[in-house]
């Protein structure tokens, strides 16, 4: 017997896939398996594919040879900080966060303060 697969035509359980620029998505809008340079709109396909079902996890990791960790962290990305969290020049800006800053224009709050307090009294 065949097994009913979300991206299978015809499922009722499929949701449609939106691409990053909004336009619908389709299976044949995927990246092709062969890419080598991912740009932060293809990994957004990847991750849109994923969650509406066009493609299931095992498939896209196989076809694009990524870990899950990898995928799940893109997808993370994604999330927390839109499709500009994808891009690859500057990933120790989204995946670490912000370096916190010590002084007057710090925007942290009590944390920030607390951080001048040791500074001042540990030299």
């Amino acid at each position: 017997m065949t097994e009913n697969k979300p991206h299978c035509p015809g499922n009722a359980r499929s949701r449609e896939a939106l691409s990053p620029t909004g336009a619908p998505m389709t299976r044949d809008d995927l990246p092709p398996p062969n890419t080598k340079r991912w740009v932060m709109r293809r990994k957004a396909e990847v991750v849109a594919g994923v969650r509406a079902g066009l493609i299931s996890l095992e498939e896209a990791c196989d076809r694009y040879a990524l870990s899950v960790d990898e995928f799940r962290s893109w997808q993370r990305l994604l999330d927390t900080h839109g499709l500009a969290g994808l891009r690859a020049t500057r990933t120790k800006e989204y995946r670490n966060g912000p370096e916190p800053r010590i002084g007057p224009e710090s925007r942290l709050g009590p944390v920030s303060t607390l951080h001048q307090i040791v500074r001042t009294y540990t030299k």
